[in-house]
């Protein structure tokens, strides 16, 4: 018997901003760490909220069996209660412990919810650039992946793009705002018509459109209000991850909201619970899931990441580089000083400067930096960008 080839395939060809940065901590053990500028990973340089660690703290007084124990497949009912009550303070909703179920982090959550929504030969509709394992996720579904280009010139949602691209096989559009890697936030507008297309395009087709906006960077937004997507479209389930805003990425927690103004959410919830079954994805772990309880509105390091940008955005304007001013999340969006993103990855790396190639993410011509690496890190990586410009002169 041979191995499964699409498990093969992943495995083979890995993911590029993985690989990229396991070549920046051999580059670093080499040369220094101070001398290689590393900007692949989303991985915060912002430590954790010492409330993170307080908590950590009194669960480790706690009885064995209830530190370490099994939970409730969905997770614990007040983990789940506090997270609710969070999110009806914040949006005026009043969602329920039973509407939600916590995961171990993002992929869980959108490998969980897209496992719930499609069926075999369906296609989700993904806003490109996007992050590359959406792709991987919707495949390991059953369903296809169709990219749809965002605006070219704004990077909000095409909205008439995504209508021409909606057929009978469509289960679901996924968006991701901020988003990763563009640093765009969508418009409450931009979201209204967007809500608009799938209305429309449900009642042609006879079957509900999921709306699945994937949130890990909600609470990184620089002056903008990244609206409620619930509120604007029924058919919105919300999947969402402490990596960023709580600096927990290796932590693996989060959550599914099948909302209960989703007009599908009785057969939803029970559909999310037999996906995470069917995945393994069940029971996060349970001493985070206890950190949650005790942070869940615990405020963001916002300001660490907004000198992170200023310094980036404006050291690299004054070089000449052309790129997307971010709106939220981590990342810049830059263009290449020539039309293949690899090939000017490749000169970059000369001058020990990792950012990630463009190709990946559904988009030729441009790299993703992500900024949330220390700040000294973007001031000292300057000279290295200008060399890398005066190389191209």
């Amino acid at each position: 018997m041979s191995i499964n080839q699409q498990s093969y395939a992943y495995g083979a060809s890995k993911s590029s901003i993985r690989e990229i940065a396991a070549y920046g901590a051999a580059r670093k053990a080499q040369i220094g760490a101070q001398n290689v500028y590393d900007f692949s990973l989303g991985n915060p340089s912002v430590p954790a909220p010492d409330a993170v660690r307080d908590s950590i703290a009194h669960a480790l007084t706690l009885p064995a069996t209830a530190l370490h124990g099994y939970t409730p497949a969905n997770g614990l009912p007040p983990v789940r209660q506090a997270v609710a009550d969070s999110l009806n303070r914040r949006f005026g909703t009043a969602y329920g412990a039973d509407d939600l179920y916590l995961t171990c982090g993002a992929a869980a959550s959108i490998s969980i919810v897209l496992n719930a929504v499609c069926n075999e030969g369906e296609e989700v509709v993904v806003i490109a650039p996007y992050f590359p394992e959406y792709k991987v996720f919707i495949q390991n579904a059953g369903a296809e992946c169709v990219e749809v280009m965002a605006n070219a010139d704004t990077f909000q949602i095409d909205v008439d793009a995504v209508a021409a691209a909606i057929c009978d096989k469509t289960a679901a559009v996924m968006i991701d705002s901020p988003n990763n890697p563009v640093g765009a936030v969508y418009s409450a507008k931009n979201l209204e018509d967007l809500a608009a297309v799938l209305v429309q395009k449900s009642d042609e087709l006879g079957h509900p459109i999921y709306l699945i906006s994937d949130e890990p960077y909600r609470e990184i937004a620089y002056g903008v209000e990244v609206p409620w997507v619930p509120a604007l479209y029924d058919r919105t389930i919300v999947c969402y991850s402490y990596s960023k805003s709580l600096s927990l990425p290796g932590e693996r927690i989060g959550w599914v909201l099948v909302p209960g103004t989703n007009p599908e959410h009785d057969v939803l919830v029970p559909a999310v619970a037999g996906a995470g079954r069917k995945l393994g994805f069940v029971c996060a772990p349970a001493l985070f899931q206890r950190v949650l309880m005790d942070c869940v509105d615990e405020p963001t390091n916002i300001e660490a990441y907004e000198r992170n940008r200023r310094a980036l955005t404006e050291g690299l304007s004054a070089i000449g580089y052309e790129f997307i001013e971010p709106q939220g999340a981590f990342y810049l969006w830059m263009r290449a000083l020539e039309p293949d993103a690899n090939k000017f990855f490749e000169r970059a790396k000369g001058f020990e400067l990792l950012p990630v190639p463009s190709d990946s993410f559904g988009c030729p011509g441009w790299v993703r930096i992500g900024y949330c690496v220390s700040y000294e890190t973007i001031v000292n990586s300057m000279p290295a960008w200008q060399k890398l410009w005066d190389s191209y002169q």
